[in-house]
């Protein structure tokens, strides 16, 4: 949570952020294009869309010797067959013979029919091929007066004689057969007719064409550029996404021999332009998630975070260790569920004890960590003192009704119910107006919900009524930072440590903050203070590892990330930030690849210790979706985020997952485009 130290520190952040970066140059490899197969027939690429003349693929292809013979062309002796020679004795003046015509083997026969026909085929197809020249010379002519649907119309004219040919759809794609030519012919014309079709304004059309000529050549460059540029005119941007990742895979798997040895490569699309279409497509996406949430009815609504959350929420407030030494000496939950079963009668009496004993075993429930049984007897309590109204509320002892409000807030707050914890707050306010701790747990709602200028005024009047508030002092310094203003959030930090110098989490933030600063010595004497006052703290080695890591010291790093792990299973960031380590450590001394299944491991231990933990799903999406064998198993990675995504509540938490998402269902729309079967390019 915002207002608390539930989230990440700036600093965890930082290299999350700088793992994630990591992560997409898998995806985002900006390369140059290479020309396909299918596009050796051309001659000329396209310019421009804003000159006035551009250059179409040359639709006419050479046919073999044995092709032209039948066009006047010329043949070589061996391709034409030799006609049966007859008698030199003259013939009587009848015209008959009285010589008899030589004897032809039924083999020779058989041949001779079989070498008719393919001189046959071959003029018809020489023929073929000299008409489709003919019209697709005048279809460029038109083409060059600026006369686009004439030209299109040639061009269709041309893919209706190859459509209408008998020998088309039967060959293969060698460019010696010469039903292969026809192929290669029809993916030509059928491209530049998609050129007319965009310059007279018939995108649709001009698709429909980019998609035939893709699914028979999914290589095709210059139909995937027109795709792209026609997809981002008419605002598609998803379906421009899944072009530029085509794009892009297509380079790698052709440049993977370049891309192992390290060798320079020039991108197909510039970065910029992923960065564009993120950015339009992102705001649609995360609206459409919200809106998700709020039809489902679990807006406001989500488990408890963590027990390793909880606790640092509730430590970051003085009065942590009061009410935890009262818990501990109001006995077992135990004794107090055996007495709360004593009170059976239904007066308003009876109801205030129930009250009262509720609140007690809620917070026992809170010592012994057992936050989802705490909850729910938070929640029980308020509801019995709502129904019994005054009657109940007037009967209970001393500040157990504000005590009340104030933890069932708590509970709400943690479960993201921030409306409902900021009625109860301000409630237990009304009856508290001079506890400054309320108003910081209201600032810190309200930093939750995005209001920092709310959150700022409660800050100052906490401030007010109280000039050394150390909460105030330290949540208004987390509020500092997420305002971009670090040198107000070092003033509030070290007057908190003035007022207590034992405040640990202060000297942890602290530290944050000089890291985020860049100000690695003075992290580290943080660090120190902070080590000696908790040597066990979990936090502690969390924190001194991610400088280890900025100094690039990966191994000093993962060392403080499994001390971390070992002082606190239940924390997931040192989990996160240990795979971060193994992704930057070759193996085989330096010469070898990173260990991704220990990457992979670590993170799936950080989600399953604390399935909130955004960031993990973000990591690990990546990692397995780079070692995913299929495309199957890349849709497991689809399946993954949708997890993560089931526990975001606002725009700030969907964003990074929601961007992880988005990129690999473009990646796999893509593959699927290239009829290739794996993202995997080693």
């Amino acid at each position: 949570m915002a207002g608390s130290n539930a989230t990440m520190t700036s600093q965890q952040t930082k290299l999350a952020l700088g793992l994630l970066a990591a992560s997409l140059s898998a995806v985002m490899l900006y390369y140059a294009f290479k020309s396909s197969d299918g596009e050796r027939a051309a001659v000329k690429t396209l310019k421009d869309d804003d000159e006035d003349e551009e250059a179409l693929d040359e639709a006419t292809i050479r046919t073999s010797n044995r092709s032209a013979g039948g066009g006047g062309g010329g043949s070589s002796s061996k391709d034409v067959p030799a006609t049966p020679q007859v008698s030199k004795k003259t013939t009587p003046t009848d015209g008959k013979s009285d010589v008899p015509p030589p004897a032809v083997s039924s083999d020779a026969a058989a041949k001779k029919k079989e070498d008719d026909a393919t001189s046959a085929a071959a003029a018809a197809t020489a023929e073929l091929h000299s008409k489709i020249e003919t019209i697709d010379k005048r279809g460029k002519a038109l083409f060059k007066s600026k006369k686009y649907m004439e030209a299109a119309s040639a061009f269709t004219e041309a893919l209706d004689l190859i459509e209408e040919s008998e020998t088309f759809g039967e060959g293969g794609g060698d460019s010696s057969d010469p039903k292969g030519n026809l192929a290669r012919q029809v993916v030509t014309l059928t491209n530049n007719r998609s050129a007319m079709y965009e310059k007279a304004s018939l995108p649709d059309l001009a698709l429909s064409d980019c998609d035939s000529i893709l699914d028979r050549d999914p290589g095709h460059a210059k139909a995937r550029a027109r795709k792209l540029r026609i997809l981002e005119s008419e605002n598609r941007h998803p379906d421009a996404l899944v072009e530029v990742c085509a794009m892009q895979l297509k380079f790698m798997r052709d440049n993977r021999d370049k891309l192992r040895m390290g060798l320079p490569v020039t991108p197909p699309v510039p970065q910029s332009k992923i960065e564009d279409l993120m950015g339009r497509i992102l705001p649609g996406e995360i609206e459409r998630y919200l809106t998700k949430i709020k039809e489902s009815g679990k807006e406001g609504q989500r488990p408890l975070p963590s027990d390793h959350t909880v606790v640092q929420l509730l430590q970051s407030f003085t009065g942590y260790n009061i009410w935890m030494g009262e818990a501990a000496r109001g006995g077992s939950t135990h004794g107090i569920t055996k007495e709360l079963d004593g009170v059976t009668g239904d007066a308003a009496a009876d109801k205030a004890k129930k009250v009262q004993l509720l609140l007690k075993r809620g917070k026992r429930h809170a010592y012994d960590k057992k936050f989802s049984s705490a909850k729910d007897d938070f929640e029980a309590a308020y509801a019995i003192a709502e129904e019994g109204g005054d009657d109940v509320v007037d009967l209970l002892e001393d500040d157990t009704y504000a005590r009340l409000l104030e933890w069932t807030a708590i509970a709400r707050h943690l479960r993201y119910d921030l409306a409902g914890a900021l009625k109860l707050y301000e409630q237990c306010s009304d009856l508290e107006p001079a506890n400054a701790t309320l108003l910081v747990k209201r600032a810190g709602v309200q930093m939750d919900g995005g209001k920092h200028d709310e959150a700022s005024t409660l800050f100052e009047t906490a401030l007010g009524l109280d000039p050394d508030a150390a909460d105030a002092l330290l949540h208004r310094a987390n509020l500092n930072m997420l305002r971009g203003k670090p040198k107000d959030a070092v003033v509030d930090l070290e007057r908190c440590l003035e007022l207590r110098p034992d405040h640990l989490l202060a000297r942890l933030r602290l530290a944050t903050v000089q890291m985020a600063s860049e100000d690695l010595d003075g992290a580290s004497k943080s660090l120190d203070k902070a080590e000696d006052l908790d040597p066990d703290s979990s936090e502690v080695h969390s924190y001194r590892g991610e400088m280890h890591f900025a100094k690039g010291d990966f191994a000093s790093a993962r060392s403080e990330f499994d001390r971390a792990i070992a002082c606190e299973a239940g924390n997931p960031t040192p989990y996160v930030n240990a795979a971060l380590c193994v992704m930057n450590t070759p193996t085989l001394d330096g010469r070898g690849p990173p260990d991704i299944p220990d990457a992979v491991r670590l993170l799936e231990k950080a989600v399953e210790v604390d399935p909130q933990f955004h960031a993990a799903y973000v990591h690990l999406g990546q990692l397995k979706l780079s070692t995913a064998t299929d495309l199957s198993n890349a849709g497991e990675v689809v399946a993954l985020y949708d997890r993560g995504l089931e526990y975001c509540r606002t725009a700030e938490e969907l964003k990074d997952i929601v961007s992880m998402r988005v990129l690999t269902v473009a990646q796999i729309d893509a593959a699927r485009s290239l009829k290739m079967e794996t993202l995997n390019m080693q």
